[in-house]
Parts: structure tokens; C-alpha cells; sequence
């Protein structure tokens, strides 16, 4: 959040590295640490880098606990972000419909998250 990208991407990298050693390559928590490391690419602009991550840490999560996890829905919120950021809208609009009905089913429907989760739908084009 600081704009130190080149001080931070290493220690990222060195926690995915510790993870993915202790705990393995599809722990819950690896894939919490991508999804980290997922917004970080997104915030410096390195999309294809991002996207990548966010789909390995949705499917770790859904594998782990199932499709309509509170985290799958994190991560698809942030994953369906990005492709509006890189205009693909029609791949963005199914994600942020499922990660809001996760999010209504898992907080109810007056969560700020399920209120994110809808501003991110309207602003669809």
C-alpha cells in the first residue's frame, strides 16, 4: 500500500516458498497467500501474473472447502475485478453474480462485503 513493490514482492514470495513447504502446494492457507500476492500483481499492473494466481487460490479454496466458500467468493470477486479492469466483462459477470450470492448466503444481505460485491455488479457495463 506504500508503493515499496520492490521491497515487498520478495517477501511475498518468500512466504508463498515457506507455505507451500510446510503445509503444501494446496493448503488453504498457500492459497491465501496467493490471493495476497494476486492483488499485489493486480495493484502494479502485472494482470496476466495476477490472473494466474487468483485462479490457483480459487481452486485450491474450492477444492478445499467447496464451490460456495466465503473465500471462493473473495476470490472471485477479486478475480472478476481484474477482467473488468482488462474489459472482459462477459467473463467478470458470472463471477461477481456467484461471489455475491456467496456472500449474501454466508453474511446476509446487509454485509458491507455483499454491498461491495454489488457495486462491483453495477458497475458492469
Amino acid at each position: 500500500m506504500q508503493g515499496k513493490y520492490a521491497e515487498a514482492e520478495p517477501l511475498f514470495k518468500h512466504s508463498l516458498e515457506i507455505l507451500e513447504k510446510e503445509k503444501g502446494p494446496n493448503h488453504p492457507d498457500v492459497a491465501e497467500n496467493l490471493n495476497n500476492l494476486a492483488v499485489f500483481y493486480q495493484m502494479r499492473g502485472e494482470r496476466a501474473e495476477a490472473e494466474l494466481l487468483f485462479e490457483r487460490a480459487l481452486q485450491i479454496w474450492e477444492k478445499s472447502f467447496g464451490p460456495n466458500h466465503l473465500n471462493a467468493g473473495i476470490c472471485l470477486n477479486n478475480l472478476a475485478t481484474l477482467y473488468q479492469e482488462q474489459g472482459r466483462y462477459a467473463k467478470a459477470e458470472p463471477l461477481l453474480k456467484h461471489s455475491l450470492q456467496i456472500r449474501e448466503n454466508a453474511l446476509g444481505p446487509s454485509n458491507p462485503d455483499v454491498a461491495q460485491s454489488l457495486s462491483s455488479l453495477a458497475e458492469e457495463p
